[in-house]
């Protein structure tokens, strides 16, 4: 019997850029033998050192979760569709965020009636409802890509109290996503340009800069002022850490998460549902599922799903819909396909259930870059400068490069082998192991994890290029182009 296979976007590397893989199985373990068989390398992706399935790996059967039927001896049938769906740095109708503040004690304004009068009309708002609006306080945490459409909408729709938290600065790379700012902002904090920008969009609301860095220290206090959170940040730490800080809180999360053409929009709330640890207990690898900096996006991509993380918590806010609690949609933007997931509590999950052995904030960064197989190890590294030295010194020097062939059009170091990183363990064979060699990609992510696969073949010589291209570019050739 066939089973097609569909490959998320952080895995195709390692199975030729496929998107869907027909494979022939009578249950899902034997298809993700078959699969494994045709591309071997996705293994340490999927199934840890003893064989278990990863945990920030989750498979549906046919839209259906394997953990509700029978995990990985769920028996398939001809024409079945199997989806793999890892962690990305509803369905409970009428559920409504608490509030702090009574909406019966907010009033409209004539100016404000007349803003908000095509809410005003509508029986699923009415102006009670834009008295709940008015009246909920809603933190967001990131003001990039994701956070843009999210305060741009809802500062629109009168959110009465707007808190935004992001330590970065604008850059000239973020204006392709980043609706927020414009040329003249870069080099300024984006909490701050954020807060002016939608001041004037709508000079009614309030709006709070935090221009800091969200830790386990100011979580608590942060998140204690609001009534809900939405999750606009793009690295799994801060994710994790906003969900733990939320279910401690009691508060509801607005989760969504982006990478290249596909996202991912859910709402996690303990006290109906699942966290976001019921679905992933556990973070991948660093560097498996990359960041927008490191495995890029479509521009318009956080436009989509920001907007939705507004849709949802706006309808929290006035109890109205059918919240997604409880599901997880996913879009993927190549083929315009829409999947809505069912999602279940964990009741084993460390934090939200029945035993549940995490009652404090952690050290987020530890738990993320910690502990899952050989890929944590740390790697040896040569600087951009140090590498430079040596070639004008003529030392004999390979230099390999794991980018994908179109980074590789952009800009390449002199006389780099181009191996992308999903070919390497197969390819191996064209290296030298006895030379030095210095690996490098982008940034320095995907380099550490090439060069930890070569020492486990006998390259002893090789070293991670620090700063990757970008590094590069930046200190040795700065007429290089960059991306």
């Amino acid at each position: 019997m066939t089973v097609r296979i569909l490959i998320p976007t952080p895995l195709r590397p390692y199975c030729g850029q496929e998107s869907t893989i027909e494979v022939s199985g009578a249950s899902v373990g034997r298809c993700l033998s078959a699969l494994l068989a045709q591309h071997p390398e996705l293994k340490p992706y999927l199934f840890d050192d003893q064989g278990e399935l990863r945990k920030f790996i989750n498979l549906y059967l046919n839209d259906r979760d394997i953990r509700d039927q029978n995990g990985l001896e769920t028996a398939t049938e001809d024409g079945a569709e199997l989806m793999i769906v890892p962690g990305l740095a509803g369905g409970a109708s009428g559920l409504s965020a608490p509030s702090s503040t009574e909406p019966g004690s907010v009033e409209l304004s004539v100016e404000e009636s007349l803003r908000y009068g095509r809410h005003l009309m509508m029986p699923e708002v009415t102006i009670d409802g834009q008295k709940r609006l008015k009246a909920a306080k809603v933190l967001i945490i990131g003001a990039g890509g994701l956070g843009s459409p999210l305060g741009f909408y809802l500062a629109a729709a009168g959110v009465g109290r707007l808190g935004i938290v992001d330590d970065d600065v604008v850059e000239v790379s973020n204006l392709h996503r980043q609706i927020l700012f414009t040329n003249n902002d870069v080099g300024r904090p984006k909490a701050e340009v954020a807060r002016e920008r939608l001041k004037a969009l709508n000079p009614d609301i309030e709006v709070n800069a935090y221009p800091l860095r969200l830790t386990s220290e100011n979580a608590g206090e942060l998140i204690g002022d609001y009534d809900i959170v939405v999750d606009g940040t793009d690295n799994f730490a801060t994710r994790y850490l906003v969900n733990d800080a939320c279910v401690l809180a009691n508060k509801p999360n607005v989760y969504g998460s982006i990478a290249r053409f596909e996202g991912q929009v859910s709402v996690f709330w303990a006290e109906h549902g699942p966290c976001y640890r019921c679905l992933y207990p556990e973070p991948p690898p660093p560097g498996l599922i990359p960041s927008c900096a490191e495995g890029g996006v479509l521009g318009v991509l956080p436009g989509v799903i920001g907007v939705l993380q507004a849709v949802e918590t706006i309808k929290l806010i006035l109890s109205a819909g059918q919240s997604l609690v409880g599901h997880i949609l996913l879009f993927d933007a190549m083929t315009m396909d829409w999947k809505k997931l069912h999602t279940r509590k964990d009741p084993h999950c460390a934090l939200c259930g029945e035993q549940a052995s995490i009652t404090v904030l952690q050290d987020y960064e530890a738990f993320c870059g910690a502990g899952i197989g050989p890929d944590a190890d740390p790697v040896p590294q040569i600087s951009v400068e140090a590498l430079k030295a040596k070639l004008d010194r003529g030392e004999k020097v390979s230099i390999l490069d794991v980018r994908d062939p179109h980074e590789y059009r952009i800009s390449q170091l002199p006389a780099a082998t181009l191996i992308p990183l999903g070919e390497l363990e197969r390819r191996i064979g064209e290296l030298d192991p006895s030379g030095e060699l210095v690996v490098h990609c982008k940034s320095g992510v995907r380099s550490a994890d090439a060069v930890r696969l070569l020492n486990r073949h006998g390259f002893d010589k090789a070293v991670s290029l620090q700063g990757g291209i970008s590094a590069w570019a930046e200190k040795i050739d700065p007429q290089m182009l960059r991306y």
